[in-house]
C-alpha cells in the first residue's frame, strides 16, 4: 500500500541548500593572480630595458679598448678568449674572408697554405693578405682530418699509392699540406 501524497508537497520546489557557483572568470582570486603576474612582467621589462643598453655599450667599449692596447690586463671571464667575427672591431672584409675560409676548409678539406692561396688569389677570393691571414688563423677546422679526407679521396677516385698520395698532399703544386699532416693522413689511410 502506498500512502497518498498531499497536494502541498507536490507543488513545492526542492530546497536548495548551496549557493550556485560563480563562473571561473568572475572569481576575485583569479583576477588578483593575473594582476600580480602582469605587474611582475612589466617591472622585469622595465629593469631590463634600462640596463641592457649601457651594459652593451660598456662591453663594446671594453672590447675596443682591449683590442687597441695589446698590453691590457687579462680579459674578463664574460668575454670569450677567441676573437668573434661578429664583433664591431673586426672589419667586414675579415668576416667575409673567415666565412669563405670556413667553407673551403670544412667542405673542400683544404690545407692552411692552400686556403690562404685561394683567399688571396685573383681568381679566388681576392681578399687582402691581412684578411686572408686572419681567416686562416681563426677558422675552426682539424687540419689533420682535412689531410686524411683528401688522402682518402685520392685513394678512392684515383687509386694512388700511399707514397704518391703523400707527394700530392705535400706538393707546392698540389694540396700544400705540411709533412706532419701528410704523415698523419698516410698513417690513418686504412682506418
Amino acid at each position: 500500500m502506498t500512502t497518498p501524497v498531499s497536494p502541498q508537497l507536490q507543488s513545492q520546489p526542492p530546497v536548495q541548500s548551496a549557493k550556485p557557483k560563480k563562473p571561473w572568470w568572475k572569481r576575485w582570486w583569479l583576477w588578483l593572480v593575473c594582476i600580480v603576474i602582469i605587474v611582475a612582467i612589466a617591472a622585469g621589462q622595465g629593469n631590463n630595458a634600462g640596463t641592457s643598453a649601457p651594459a652593451a655599450q660598456q662591453s663594446a667599449s671594453s672590447a675596443q679598448s682591449s683590442a687597441a692596447s695589446p698590453s691590457a690586463a687579462a680579459p674578463s671571464t664574460t668575454q670569450p678568449s677567441t676573437p668573434q667575427p661578429s664583433t664591431p672591431s673586426v672589419p667586414a672584409e675579415y668576416t667575409s674572408a673567415l666565412r669563405q675560409a670556413d667553407t673551403y676548409a670544412n667542405t673542400m678539406h683544404m690545407s692552411k697554405q692552400g686556403l690562404y692561396d685561394q683567399l688571396t688569389s685573383q681568381y679566388g677570393g681576392k681578399f687582402s693578405a691581412e684578411a686572408a691571414q686572419y681567416a686562416v688563423d681563426n677558422v675552426k677546422t682539424d687540419w689533420n682530418a682535412n689531410a686524411l679526407a683528401k688522402a682518402k679521396d685520392y685513394q678512392e677516385t684515383m687509386a694512388m699509392s700511399p707514397e704518391a698520395i703523400r707527394d700530392q698532399l705535400t706538393s707546392q703544386h698540389g694540396e700544400k699540406f705540411t709533412e706532419s699532416e701528410a704523415a698523419y693522413a698516410i698513417d690513418h689511410l686504412n682506418d
